[in-house]
């Protein structure tokens, strides 16, 4: 039976990490580190995803500037709105919330925010800076993921690794972040030959596909660690992950929940990309 990752727990540690850090950054520069959201429209998933992120930032001491757009904004607007934000030395992050109306450029937008600001990691200079293995900021989802792994020490370096999933948001980072750590990566996805093969040689699975019990618990080989990224409502309405939990927690060593495991992580990593923008904002600043 398979030791469950209990992503709430170490989310929490990580929350207090970054209280601390904005405390200290408060004490050190006289202001909070600053995070600017931005919902355009009444999505309910997003306004969710978005009051749950403004409430974490006030209880880790990070001020959060909330901006909501109506749903008929067109591109140019909301481009204006991001320079503003760009510009204001009082903001250290940037999150514009996906998805967008259909009507809104959202790659225009992406690519309009400060890199420096662009505390989801989406920016394409931080997704050349993580290929390069420069200094920059990662993806919040692919973070939360190598955190779940270091909090169980978890050894990547010569392991192999299969990431099931190859989106910008998730799959592509988190394989570049393993490759970092000296992992040997594949990278699967919907077309893949024989995936049940290839995930049954991993050390280590990341399940990021998108669809719900994809990924069957027979084929995860014996010991092996599993993070679920998956989010998805069941027949009977019940959150599931991409990984047939049930069977695969009886041949796994490590398994991350649905709901409970990466979930919560994604939240906080924002939490510490945030601090962490401020802080390379002011010393760059001082430098």
């Amino acid at each position: 039976m398979a030791e469950i990752i209990d992503g709430k727990a170490v989310a929490q540690a990580v929350r207090n990490e970054v209280r601390g850090a904005a405390e200290e950054f408060r004490k050190k520069f006289g202001r909070p580190p600053g995070l600017a959201t931005v919902l355009v429209g009444s999505n309910p998933a997003s306004i969710t995803y978005v009051r749950n992120k403004r409430k974490a930032c006030a209880e880790c001491g990070i001020e959060s500037f909330a901006h909501e757009p109506a749903e008929s904004t067109r591109t140019e607007e909301l481009l204006e709105l991001v320079r503003s934000l760009n510009a204001r030395p009082d903001v250290d992050g940037i999150l514009v919330q996906l998805p967008l109306p259909p009507a809104i450029d959202a790659d225009r937008v992406i690519d309009a925010l400060d890199p420096d600001k662009d505390v989801d990691g989406l920016h394409p200079w931080n997704q050349a800076r993580l290929v390069l293995g420069r200094d920059g900021l990662r993806p919040c989802t692919p973070l939360g993921v190598m955190r779940l792994l270091d909090s169980k020490r978890v050894r990547l370096e010569g392991a192999r690794a299969v990431v099931v999933g190859r989106s910008a948001l998730v799959g592509k980072p988190v394989a570049f972040l393993l490759l970092e750590r000296h992992a040997t990566v594949t990278l699967c996805h919907s077309r893949t030959r024989d995936l049940a093969e290839e995930i049954g040689r991993a050390d280590v699975v990341v399940a990021a596909i998108g669809r719900a019990r994809h990924v069957r618990g027979e084929w995860i080989r014996p010991g092996a660690t599993v993070i679920d990224v998956g989010i998805n409502r069941g027949a009977d309405g019940k959150l599931v992950g991409d990984v047939e939990f049930d069977a695969a927690k009886e041949r796994a060593g490590m398994i991350t929940p649905v709901p409970g495991g990466v979930g919560p992580m994604t939240i906080a990593m924002l939490l510490s990309n945030t601090v962490h923008a401020a802080e390379r904002r002011e010393h760059a600043a001082r430098a």
